[in-house]
């Protein structure tokens, strides 16, 4: 699991334009397997850990809702970022993955996350 994880996140980082952060955390604990930020100023942990709430609280309306679907992504434009939240197959894990706006290719990100959320689902 830690080799693919440290390929993944270094992928992300060469591959996606406008890379700043990313984390792979477990839903139902929220503890973070893989990090890392190209920013000392942004703390890709915490921010996880308060997305991860973002992600609960969709998974409750959902279920409130009645609905049969499972959350593919979730994203966050602010500002000058992007922040994407793209969930595992299985439900049990995320990855949280900050942009730069003005640089990152949406389509490509959201691309190369929705194959390591496939992969994420078998490997951990």
């Amino acid at each position: 699991m830690s080799d693919f994880l440290t390929t993944f996140v270094e992928d992300l980082k060469t591959n996606v334009s406008g890379f700043i952060a990313v984390a792979v955390t477990e839903v139902k604990t929220g503890m973070s397997y893989k990090s890392l930020s190209v920013s000392s100023n942004f703390d890709p942990e915490l921010a996880s850990a308060y997305n991860l709430e973002v992600v609960k609280a969709k998974m409750t309306a959902i279920k409130a809702l009645g609905l049969k679907e499972n959350i593919e992504d979730i994203m966050i434009t602010l500002s000058n970022q992007i922040h994407i939240i793209s969930i595992s197959e299985n439900g049990e894990y995320f990855i949280y993955l900050a942009v730069d706006s003005s640089k990152a290719n949406l389509g490509m990100s959201r691309a190369i996350l929705k194959k390591y959320s496939k992969e994420i689902a078998t490997k951990m």
